[in-house]
């Protein structure tokens, strides 16, 4: 029988550490591992424990400190080896700061000898309660929190959080949160995962005795997803889905991206350019910083989708302003769907135009 594995992920170090004593004093006969990366030392440290307290401490020289280097050198051979310990009977990750737990579980997911060990019941995202709108719509970067995964980590903090949350099977809340935080969050959730719960509450028993589906949680944050979702109001949150098999005009799209994509909201999904007319593209946006670039993913069709999640009055503007981007009917009976062009002005993001057969 597969040991039942408990991902913790976050951003706030205090907040996740609150989140994963209570899981740790709840779930049955529990270890807890804790990684965390000194990006400036090239450090990563890991701690061991259980109800008797601290079972190891060790600290490991990286040749290059990052995520995934900690996952292929200690965190993942470390799950394996706790699992195969046979003195406890759940475990929980506390993973580095920062770090998505989209590896771990497709590692579990395709690996059948681990599988057969492990498998992630529940993957939790940590907010802290406080913070939690400046975290997920604020514009900080990640090293100006020091919080940066690797030298090479330019993301923003919202961008990072958001896509926790996004990933997560539950959110735990550490901290007093205001209301239209806590919409605001569980605007972010995928359909079918937990409540916010506070972390003085959580059903141990229910985290520890569920059994993550990857394929579906994978599903929901893929950019070239095509489930529809519409329009989602959750109390002061929503969530609005812009979508269209028209490609967004290039120059229209270059003028308006701030816009579509800035502010103190959260938007992600797929586009597509009639100069590149085989390539989707993906977009990335959160607390007014925006990336895009061609979408690993793959799609059947090109097509236009994007989920914008906020919590200001200026939906109806945000609507109209993507309208605004596409092709209109004169400009696709002129020219059609698919241009000749050389240029398109989104080179440095998306690579050299492709050119038709």
């Amino acid at each position: 029988m597969s040991t039942p594995l408990v991902l913790l992920t976050g951003i706030d170090a205090d907040a996740m550490a609150h989140a994963m004593v209570g899981l740790q004093w709840d779930a049955p006969r529990a270890v807890a591992v804790r990684h965390t990366i000194d990006v400036d030392e090239q450090v990563l440290t890991r701690v061991v424990s259980d109800m008797t307290g601290v079972v190891e401490r060790v600290h490991i020289d990286l040749a290059h400190a990052c995520v995934g280097c900690a996952l292929r050198e200690d965190v993942v051979p470390t799950l394996e080896r706790l699992a195969d310990d046979g003195r406890w009977s759940t475990i929980i990750a506390h993973l580095p700061i920062a770090a998505g737990a989209e590896q771990i579980c497709a590692i579990l997911d395709h690996d059948a000898v681990l599988g057969a060990k492990l498998h992630v019941a529940s993957v939790l995202a940590v907010v802290n309660g406080p913070t939690a709108r400046e975290d997920l719509l604020g514009d900080d970067l990640l090293r100006e929190r020091h919080l940066q995964t690797s030298v090479e980590d330019a993301r923003g903090v919202a961008e990072v959080h958001a896509s926790l949350v996004e990933h997560a099977d539950m959110v735990v809340v550490v901290g007093d949160i205001e209301e239209t935080d806590r919409d605001l969050v569980r605007a972010l959730l995928r359909p079918g995962a937990s409540e916010v719960v506070d972390h003085l509450s959580i059903d141990t028993a229910a985290v520890v005795g569920a059994r993550r589906s990857h394929r579906d949680a994978q599903a929901w944050v893929d950019p070239a997803h095509r489930a529809t979702v519409g329009l989602v109001e959750i109390g002061a949150a929503w969530t609005v889905e812009l979508r269209s098999d028209r490609p967004f005009h290039p120059e229209r799209l270059m003028a308006n991206l701030e816009g579509l994509g800035g502010g103190a909201r959260r938007s992600r999904g797929c586009f597509w350019l009639p100069t590149r007319h085989d390539q989707i593209c993906e977009w990335d946006g959160a607390g007014g910083q925006l990336s895009v670039g061609p979408c690993e993913h793959g799609s059947s069709e090109p097509h236009v989708r994007l989920l914008v999640t906020g919590i200001d009055g200026g939906r109806d503007e945000l609507l109209a302003l993507f309208r605004s981007c596409l092709l209109t009917d004169r400009e696709i009976a002129e020219r059609g769907t698919i241009w000749e062009s050389h240029e398109d002005g989104f080179e440095p993001w998306l690579g050299p135009t492709r050119q038709p057969a």
